[in-house]
């Protein structure tokens, strides 16, 4: 409890006075204030933030978020700590096969990562099918025939010790996916929120995505479909660590920004970063 206790005032630090008032209404609704006394329980005041209501809508709320038909497919491979450069080499392989096809396959590689800070022995590759599901579907078909593509597909598994696969939409309110030249780093920040928070999580990062615009750091951010639910991506670039390290630094400094962060925090159930380095194949770099 004292940890949490310290994490709490630390992290409070950071919060506006006007900030700080917003989480004091929401706290006092429970007859809570921001003190000691809140640890009587086995929760810190974080999780005790009540989550606003979200109305009842007959549109689905991937519509909502989400303006266009287009799903990302997000592979995440962990790796034998033996078979990095041959595990590289058979993926190059293959997204040479699929790139090869397409005029015939609507989908292209967006990006290609090793986590160099995080889960280790790890690459994540992003792709984007443009016609939907629909695409995704012919793929499969498609691929399903390749008998070169089921080859390198086979000899993969001998250097993984495990994966896993999402399917993503991007959120509307992001900027577009451009790819970058030159030398930069990524960062994936991997959100859970508790179900029923994707639209107020929406509408919070709708405003907080402008203060986070100067140094053209946003690159992408999805909300999951299918794989783990309630999940949400953000991934930005950076030139370097302590580039991302001044650029954190300043969005603390921008009014506002600090309430975007007091709306958003109660939503989250867990989250982790990982930092990311483009494979030599990867669109952008």
């Amino acid at each position: 409890m004292a940890l949490n206790f310290t994490f709490n005032k630390i992290l409070l630090k950071h919060f506006s006075p006007k900030c700080l008032s917003v989480l004091n209404h929401h706290l006092l609704q429970r007859s809570l204030s921001i003190s000691p006394t809140i640890y009587d329980s086995n929760e810190g005041w974080l999780s005790k933030l009540l989550v606003r209501k979200i109305e009842p809508t007959k549109e689905s709320h991937s519509r909502m978020l989400s303006d266009k038909e287009i799903i990302y497919e997000l592979q995440t491979h962990n790796i034998r700590p033996d078979s990095s450069s041959k595990y590289l080499k058979n993926y190059e392989e293959s997204v040479n096969i699929i790139h090869s096809q397409q005029n015939e396959l609507s989908c292209d590689l967006v990006a290609s990562w090793t986590v160099q800070v995080g889960d280790l022995d790890q690459a994540l590759h992003l792709w984007r099918y443009t016609g939907g599901f629909a695409s995704i579907d012919k793929c499969s078909q498609v691929l399903s025939k390749d008998k070169s593509y089921q080859q390198l597909l086979a000899e993969r598994g001998g250097y993984l010790r495990s994966r896993h696969l999402q399917y993503l939409l991007a959120f509307s309110y992001w900027p577009s996916i451009e790819a970058r030249k030159g030398k930069n780093l990524y960062e994936i920040r991997s959100y859970s929120l508790k179900p029923g928070t994707m639209i107020e999580w929406g509408n919070n990062w709708a405003r907080a995505i402008n203060y986070r615009r100067n140094n053209d750091e946003p690159f992408a951010a999805f909300f999951s479909q299918i794989g783990r639910l309630y999940n949400v991506h953000h991934i930005w670039c950076y030139s370097s660590l302590q580039a991302r390290k001044e650029t954190r630094e300043s969005a603390w400094r921008s009014p506002g920004w600090d309430e975007c962060v007091a709306y958003t925090v109660p939503l989250i159930r867990e989250m982790h970063s990982r930092i990311l380095l483009p494979t030599k194949f990867s669109p952008t770099q």
